[in-house]
Formats: structure tokens, C-alpha cells, sequence
């Protein structure tokens, strides 16, 4: 059965039918020398009428598949926009919602925010091994930046290397180029992992990467503040956030090499939220705030600055006597668990919430 599609629609064309629609024709023709007998010629065109019932029930067999299976909208033939289940793609893991879709129009995404992905034109790549992963992993933590073969073997192995340890190596450079450039032709330069000295490159004019976009997003978002921009900032930081999916380089965060990047980014993360809920409190949603703070200090209770946030909108909220109870035990904290005093920016907000300075009551 040959298949096609005309206006959207998939069809399915019987092969042999246009060559017996044309002998029956041939057979109705006056003169013809294939006519044969009016009941061949009437046997011949209800065979035909019959193949074309067939044809008509493939036809709407297929249409209900396609919408099943590609959430296909057969009511809107000019739609284009074609999910992609959330189902393993050329072999890779299962991953929560759709592939990332790149701002920058570069090819290959890698998602760092939490367990490790990839996608290629939009699509999830597989990556592979754990040692392949791992060696992928700490090229994307250093992007634009060579690694050595050194670098890679030590961390691969635990600086226990294995006499095959290079050609094993090799081998997962080659499967990872071939996931990441798909379409490269045999034996022409790499463009996206690429070879530099005796190490190799994640180029990063041909990548993005999410925890880059964070960056970008959490710059913006402070520098909005500082020209008295809160919405901006606040769509800024929120856009930023939004990225996070679990622990940055989740299943290789606590390897040496990697460690010190995923530090950075959580901490980068902290302040963000941190400058999330400042800004909230600038726009006056102190009540959004506080619940959100709330749980910010409980998990980080020695970030001072998120203890100020919480008391001054507490404040702001109406509720005094909560701000100083959160102020004073912190303080008990502090002196208790590490013998030293709270920061003069909270023993300054005290203060302030005692005497009921009209300065509070501003952004």
C-alpha cells in the first residue's frame, strides 16, 4: 500500500488500483479490444467501487492514529506546531516537558539545572553511559574552555585510570559528536566538540546553556533594581528561576571538578531569590513575600539577609511583633550556635521597627 500526503492529510493508495481503474475504462470503451463482456466490465467497475470503500475507510484509520499519537489537529489542516511525546527520543531517557527552544538560534542546548540534558534541533539526545555523561558534564561546566585529556582521564577514573583509559575516552568523544552533530559528514572538522591541543571544547558560539541564560536573566534583573525598575527586575529574577529544575549538574555536582561551578550557581540562586522577594516587597506584595521568605530562612538560617527581608515585611504586613520575634531569634542563633553578634544592618532594622520609623513604610 503506497502512502502520501495531500493537504495535510495522510492517504493511502492500493497499489494496482490505477492500473485496473484504467483496464476498466479501457473495457467500457465502445470498439475497445480489451472490452470483453458487459458482465466482466460491470464485475471490473464494482471491484473498483469496492477498493475505493477500503480506500476511504484507511483513510480516516490513519487520520485517528495521527491524532492519537502526534496530537495531530485534523479540524485545522494548516497547523504546524506538532508536540513530541514525552516519551524516549532516538534512545534517550525519559525527561519533564518539552525540549528547551533556544533563544540564540544556536543548535545544541544543554540543560544543567538540575539533572544533565540535551537537545539537538529541539530534540532530546541520548548521552549515553555514566562515564560518557560524566565526561560530557565536565565539558559543559567549563564551556568555551578546553579540558584537557588529563583533566578528563582523572576525573573519569578517580585518578585510577585504566590501561584502555584513553581509547575508552576517545571512543566517547566520537559517540558524543555523533549525538551532538547528527548531520556532519564523515571525516570534516567537528564544529561543536571540538579538539584544541591535547583536549577538547564545548564551543560555545555553536551551544547554550541554561545556567548562562540564569546568569543573563539575574544580571538583568539587578540592574533593573538599580535604575528603580521593580517589575522589570521582578520578571527578570522570575524568568531566571523558572530554569531551575533540581540541583545544578545533579548527578555530578559533588565531583571535583564539577563542585565548584554547581557551588557558584547555587549561590547565584540564593541571591536571586533573595532579590526576588526584596522586589516584591518593593511593588508592596509584602503578603506573597512572607511566605516565601519564611521558608527561605527556615532552609537558610544563617543568610542575614534574607532574615531583613522577612522582618521588613513582616512589618509592612502589619504584623510588628512577628518582624521583631524573627529578628531576636536570630540573634539568639547567632550568639548561641557561632558567639557572634547579628549584622549592624539587622541590629539597624531593630531599631527602626521599635521607634516605628516612617522609612520603613518606603522601598
Amino acid at each position: 500500500m503506497d502512502r502520501g500526503i495531500r493537504n495535510g492529510t495522510m492517504t493511502a493508495v492500493p497499489v494496482g488500483v490505477g492500473q485496473r481503474g484504467r483496464q476498466a475504462v479501457a473495457e467500457r470503451r465502445p470498439g475497445g479490444s480489451t472490452a470483453g463482456t458487459q458482465g466482466t466490465g460491470a464485475q471490473r467497475i464494482a471491484e473498483l467501487e469496492r477498493e475505493v470503500r477500503e480506500l476511504k475507510r484507511t483513510n480516516e484509520t490513519l487520520k485517528q492514529y495521527l491524532s492519537k499519537a502526534l496530537d495531530l489537529d485534523t479540524a485545522s489542516p494548516g497547523r504546524r506546531d506538532v508536540r513530541v511525546p514525552d516519551t524516549a527520543v532516538d534512545g534517550a531517557p525519559d525527561t519533564a516537558g518539552p525540549p528547551p527552544r533556544s533563544a540564540s538560534g544556536a543548535g545544541v542546548e544543554f540543560r544543567v539545572l538540575g539533572p544533565v540534558e540535551a537537545a539537538v534541533g529541539g530534540r532530546w539526545v541520548d548521552l549515553g553511559a555514566p562515564k560518557q555523561r560524566a565526561a560530557l558534564v565536565l565539558l559543559v561546566s567549563q564551556v568555551g574552555q578546553p579540558v584537557s585529556v588529563d583533566t578528563l582521564v582523572d576525573a573519569l577514573w578517580d585518578g585510577r585510570p585504566p590501561q584502555s583509559a584513553i581509547t575508552s575516552l576517545h571512543a566517547y568523544i566520537a559517540n558524543l559528536r555523533r549525538a551532538l552533530e547528527p548531520h556532519r559528514a564523515p571525516r570534516t572538522p567537528a564544529t561543536v566538540l571540538c579538539t584544541r591541543g591535547r583536549g577538547y571544547l564545548l564551543n560555545s558560539q555553536a551551544v547554550e546553556v541554561d545556567a548562562h541564560r540564569f546568569w543573563e536573566s539575574a544580571t538583568a534583573g539587578w540592574q533593573a533594581l538599580d535604575r528603580g525598575d521593580p517589575q522589570r527586575a521582578l520578571y527578570a529574577f522570575e524568568t531566571g528561576l523558572a530554569l531551575w529544575r533540581g540541583e545544578a549538574y545533579a548527578e555530578m555536582a559533588a565531583a571535583p571538578h564539577v563542585a565548584p561551578e554547581a557551588v557558584r550557581l547555587e549561590e547565584l540562586r540564593l541571591s536571586v531569590i533573595e532579590g526576588r522577594c526584596a522586589t516584591l516587597i518593593a511593588v508592596g506584595s509584602h503578603e506573597m513575600a512572607v511566605p516565601e521568605l519564611v521558608a527561605f530562612t527556615q532552609a537558610h538560617p544563617l543568610r542575614e539577609y534574607g532574615c531583613e527581608l522577612l522582618s521588613l515585611a513582616l512589618y509592612r504586613a502589619g504584623r510588628q511583633a512577628d518582624a521583631l520575634s524573627v529578628l531576636r531569634a536570630h540573634q539568639k542563633r547567632m550568639v548561641e550556635d557561632l558567639g557572634i553578634s547579628p549584622s549592624p544592618a539587622l541590629q539597624h532594622l531593630e531599631l527602626e521597627i521599635l521607634r516605628q520609623a516612617p522609612e520603613l513604610e518606603r522601598s
